[in-house]
């Protein structure tokens, strides 16, 4: 079998295990159904994600234009702290930041290498954890804006950490820790503004098992640019990661607006 495509991150649905999803000429790969078959990608070229044109990729399936111009991909994006839309300032495009950062968001807990706090929208849970290969999430706040989960994930991550390793997630060398008791701790550092969104009684922990054969043991990165053809048995699928026999690794997500052969044998 044979697929074209322009890569995008892999979609997910929350199941016994993660169900994931590739989008591909005009049709949707079953990604699961893939593990212990061969695989080999090949690059064949860039396409932005914003303009559609034929232009190397400088970050997130974006040109070098695109990136600096388009309002999907601001500063507040990565930090949500530096949200304006609710005080009707524009950074980009205010009618698209309205749209995005006026929307309920929450501040959770993750699990995927060690404890992290991280903000997402209310929408995108569970996918964000999904994405982040977190094996289990507890919510600690919901509130109205981007801005306010902002100022909360400032405040938390003096106290705990705000970034995954990687490395330890793939290899599935996860820290235990309960998450309820961390998010209790984690109360008194909430910032005034948000902390009558604390949900108090939610002692729900979402749990996620990835579709994983075995874990590498050490890692290999696939970068495309370096290797335009990879052949390789799939092994498993976590985060935004396909995990190979040979302990390679192919970041999606880190690929997207890369134009691909796959082929699968």
């Amino acid at each position: 079998m044979q697929y074209q495509t322009v890569l995008k991150k892999m979609m997910t649905e929350l199941n016994d295990v993660v169900h994931y999803y590739l989008d591909v000429e005009n049709d949707v790969l079953n990604l699961n159904q893939l593990l212990g078959r061969e695989i080999e990608i090949s690059f064949e070229g860039y396409q932005c994600l914003s303009c559609g044109k034929e232009k190397k990729i400088f970050r997130q399936g974006f040109c070098y234009d695109c990136f600096y111009d388009s309002a999907a991909v601001g500063d507040w994006i990565m930090k949500p702290e530096l949200s304006t839309a609710h005080l009707n300032i524009e950074d980009r495009d205010l009618e698209y930041e309205k749209q995005v950062q006026l929307k309920p968001h929450v501040v959770y807990l993750a699990l995927s290498s060690n404890v992290k706090v991280g903000v997402t929208r209310k929408t995108q849970v569970p996918t964000r954890w999904i994405d982040q290969g977190a094996t289990k999430a507890i919510e600690i706040v919901e509130v109205p804006n981007r801005y306010l989960a902002g100022i909360t994930e400032v405040a938390l991550k003096d106290y705990v950490a705000d970034k995954t390793s990687w490395q330890k997630m793939l290899k599935n060398d996860v820290l235990d820790a309960d998450l309820i008791e961390e998010r209790e701790k984690l109360k008194q550092y909430i910032p005034a503004e948000a902390l009558d969104y604390f949900l108090p009684n939610n002692g729900k922990i979402t749990e996620i098992n990835y579709p994983v054969i075995k874990y590498p043991s050490k890692i290999k990165t696939l970068n495309l640019e370096k290797t335009p053809v990879y052949s390789g048995k799939l092994m498993g699928i976590k985060g935004q990661y396909l995990l190979f026999e040979d302990t390679t690794v192919f970041n999606v997500r880190n690929s997207e607006g890369y134009r691909v052969l796959i082929n699968i044998s």
